[in-house]
C-alpha cells in the first residue's frame, strides 16, 4: 500500500470513529438531535451534551493516541528495539508521580490547571535527569536503562504516596487517576494538552530523516552527517511533550505506543522516518476505539480507557517478546 493511501485509509477511519464517539453515550439522544446539538443549537440539554462532554472527549481521544502512537515510533525508530514504546523512559511514570503529588497536597482542587501543571513538571523533571545522564554517556543503551531506572523510581514514590496518604477518598481518586480515562474531561483540557502536544509532534516529525540514517547503525549514520545529541534531543522532548501532556489530562494510558507500530509496520516501507505518521493515525483509531468499547462493554457502568488498553497490550507484549525469542533460537 502507499504511503499516500496507508495516511488516507487511516485518517477516513479516524473520522469515522470520531463520529462513533460523538454518538455514543449513557444519554440516547439519537443521530438527528446529535448533529442539532453539536452545530445548530436545539435543545439545551443535546448542547451540553455534546458540546461540553463528547466533543472533548473525542477530541482528546484522537489527540492522546496520536500522541502515543507517533512517541512509540520514534522511539522504537530511535532505540532500534521493537518493544520500545514511552513508558521505556520513565516519562509516563513522572508525570503520574507529579499528578500524585499535587493530589496528596490537597492543591488538586484549588485550580483546573494544578493537576496538569503538576504532571508537566513530573515530566519536565524526567527530561532534564534523563537528558543530563545520557549527555556524559550519550548511547541509546544509557538512555533506556536511566529510563527504566527512573521509571521504577517514580513509581516506587508513586506507592509511597498512596501509602501515607491519610484521605482514602483522595486515595481512591489517585487509583482511578492513574487507571487511565477521558471521561468527564472539558475543552479547556483541550487547550491545555493541544499547543504541547503540537510541539511534540513537531520535534519528533524534525527527526524522521535522521531515524532513517539510524536504521542503518549509530557509526554509519554520524558518518552521513547526523548529530547524535541533537536526535537524542529532539527525540527525547517531543516524546515528553506528547506523553507528558497526555498524562496531565487523561491519566495513564499505556501500552498505544508498543501495539500500534507493530500493527503498521508490515503496511509501510519499514523505514522508521515513514512510519510516524501512519502510527499517530493508527493511534488515533486505537484510542478512539477502545474509548468507544469501555462505555457499551458493561452496561450502565463504564471502565477506565487505561485499563481496556493494559488488557490488549500486555497479552501482545507477551506474544512479541515470544516472537522474538524464536528469532533468536
Amino acid at each position: 500500500m502507499t504511503p499516500l493511501r496507508l495516511n488516507l485509509a487511516l485518517g477516513l477511519l479516524v473520522v469515522l470513529l470520531a463520529i462513533a464517539s460523538l454518538l455514543v453515550g449513557p444519554a440516547d439522544l439519537g443521530i438527528g438531535p446529535s448533529v442539532h446539538g453539536l452545530f445548530a443549537g436545539g435543545d439545551e440539554a443535546a448542547i451540553i451534551i455534546m458540546r461540553e462532554i463528547r466533543l472533548p472527549r473525542a477530541l482528546l481521544a484522537a489527540m492522546i493516541g496520536f500522541s502515543l502512537g507517533a512517541s512509540g515510533a520514534v522511539l522504537q525508530g530511535y532505540l532500534r528495539n521493537p518493544l520500545a514504546e514511552p513508558g521505556i523512559i520513565g516519562v509516563s511514570a513522572s508525570a503520574s508521580l507529579g499528578a500524585v503529588a499535587i493530589f496528596y497536597s490537597g492543591l488538586a482542587g484549588a485550580s483546573l490547571l494544578a493537576l496538569p501543571a503538576g504532571a508537566l513538571a513530573g515530566a519536565a523533571v524526567a527530561v532534564l535527569i534523563l537528558l543530563s545522564v545520557a549527555a556524559r554517556l550519550g548511547t541509546t543503551l544509557t538512555l533506556i536503562l536511566a529510563g527504566v531506572a527512573l521509571s521504577s523510581l517514580a513509581g516506587a514514590l508513586t506507592s509511597l504516596v498512596l501509602n501515607l496518604s491519610p484521605n482514602p477518598f483522595a486515595s481512591y481518586e489517585i487509583i482511578f487517576w492513574l487507571l487511565g480515562s477521558i471521561r468527564d474531561r472539558s475543552m479547556e483540557h483541550v487547550w491545555i494538552a493541544l499547543p504541547l502536544m503540537a510541539a511534540g509532534w513537531a520535534l519528533i516529525w524534525s527527526a524522521s530523516r535522521a531515524l532513517d540514517a539510524l536504521s542503518l547503525g549509530e557509526e554509519a549514520a554520524q558518518g552521513l552527517g547526523v548529530n547524535m545529541g541533537r536526535v537524542r534531543l529532539t527525540v527525547v522532548t517531543g516524546v515528553a511533550l506528547c506523553v507528558g501532556a497526555g498524562t496531565a489530562v487523561a491519566g495513564a494510558i499505556g501500552f498505544v505506543g508498543l501495539v500500534v507500530p507493530h500493527l503498521i509496520r508490515p503496511l509501510t516501507d519499514r523505514l522508521p522516518g515513514s512510519l510516524l505518521l501512519p502510527s499517530g493515525l493508527g493511534g488515533a483509531a486505537l484510542l478512539l476505539a477502545a474509548d468507544i468499547a469501555v462505555r457499551l462493554v458493561i452496561p450502565g457502568r463504564e471502565l477506565n480507557v487505561g485499563v481496556l488498553t493494559a488488557l490488549i497490550g500486555a497479552p501482545f507484549f507477551l506474544w512479541l517478546v515470544v516472537r522474538a525469542r524464536r528469532e533468536m533460537f
